[in-house]
C-alpha cells in the first residue's frame, strides 16, 4: 500500500520479532500507519504521519526458546543505543546504526507504585533480553489488539496493533504527562483514527464499553470522559498545534476540535 511507504525497514523489525508476534502488540505512530492496511478501514486522501521509532507494547514476561528478543535483533542487523542513567538503561534499537533512522522501543505495563522501596525509579525492565521502558496505561493497549497481515521484505505473516479505540483512549490518557509537540502530534492521531474508522464507531463503542472499560478503575474513567471533553471543548493552542503538522492538509483546527469533540462522544458515552 502506498501510503505505508517504508514497510520494509518495519518487515526486519516483524521477522526478528516473529517468535513472539502473538504476545506483543504494535503501538504507537506505527500502529496508526498499519491501521490504513486493515480492511475496516477507509481510505483516505491523505498519507499516514511518518515516524521514525516503532514503539512495540510486549507484557512483563514472555517465553524464550533459544535466542531471546535482543539476541534475535542483534543478529538481524539491530544495534543499540543506551540512554539516561536507569538500571538497565532505556535502549533503542536501530536498524543498522543510529544514523539509520529507524529504530525501536519496547514499553511493558507499570505494575505498582513508580518507585521502589529504595525510592529509585522503576523506568525499565528486562523482558525476554530486551529492555523494555515501564509505563502506565501499556496493559490497555495490550488488550484485544487487531490483526493485520503483511507481506512486506523480509516478513510475510500477521502482526498485531493496539485497536483503534485502545489506541485513542490511551492517548486521552497520557496527554497531561507529554510534551508540547507530542500533545499535538496525538491529537492529530486521534482525529485521523476518528476518520480512518468513523463508519464503524458503534463497533469501537461496543469494544470499549463490553471489553476495554472494564479494565480501568471508576475514578480513571471519569478523569477521561472530563479529559476528553476539556481537550475538544474549543480550539486550543494543542490543537492549532495538531492542525498545522501537515500543512498541505490545510486542516482547520475547529474542524478537528468539533470531530474529535462529536466522535469521542460517540465512543465514550
Amino acid at each position: 500500500m502506498a501510503a505505508v511507504s517504508d514497510l520494509g525497514q518495519f518487515s526486519e523489525l516483524a521477522a526478528a520479532l516473529e517468535p513472539w508476534l502473538d504476545r506483543v502488540v504494535i503501538v504507537g505512530g506505527w500502529a496508526h500507519r498499519l491501521h490504513r492496511l486493515h480492511p475496516r478501514a477507509r481510505s483516505l486522501s491523505y498519507p499516514p504521519l511518518v515516524t521514525l521509532d516503532a514503539d512495540v507494547a510486549i507484557p512483563r514476561r514472555l517465553p524464550v526458546e533459544g535466542q531471546d528478543i535482543r539476541q534475535r535483533l542483534i543478529s538481524s542487523g539491530f544495534t543499540e543505543e543506551f540512554l539516561g542513567r536507569d538500571h538497565p538503561p532505556a535502549t533503542h534499537y536501530h536498524l543498522g546504526d543510529t544514523s539509520s533512522g529507524f529504530y525501536v522501543e519496547f514499553l511493558t505495563p507499570l505494575v505498582g507504585g513508580e518507585y521502589d522501596r529504595e525510592n529509585r525509579r522503576r523506568a525499565t525492565l528486562r523482558v525476554a533480553g530486551a529492555t523494555s521502558q515501564q509505563l502506565r496505561h501499556i496493559g490497555l493497549l495490550l488488550n484485544r489488539p487487531w490483526m493485520i497481515d503483511l507481506s512486506e521484505g523480509a516478513f510475510t505473516g500477521r502482526v498485531q496493533v493496539a485497536n483503534p479505540a485502545s489506541f485513542m483512549v490511551q492517548k486521552l490518557l497520557i496527554h497531561r504527562r507529554r510534551n508540547v509537540d507530542d500533545r499535538a502530534r496525538d491529537l492529530l492521531y486521534i482525529y485521523d483514527t476518528l476518520q480512518l474508522f468513523g463508519s464503524r464507531l458503534p463497533e469501537l463503542r461496543t469494544e470499549w464499553r463490553v471489553h476495554l472499560a472494564p479494565q480501568i478503575p471508576d475514578r480513571t474513567l471519569k478523569e477521561l470522559v472530563k479529559s476528553s471533553r476539556t481537550l475538544f471543548l474549543e480550539p486550543s493552542d494543542d490543537i492549532r498545534r495538531a492542525a498545522r503538522i501537515s500543512p498541505e492538509r490545510q486542516l482547520k483546527p475547529g474542524a478537528l476540535q468539533e470531530a474529535c469533540a462529536h466522535g469521542l462522544e460517540q465512543l465514550l458515552l
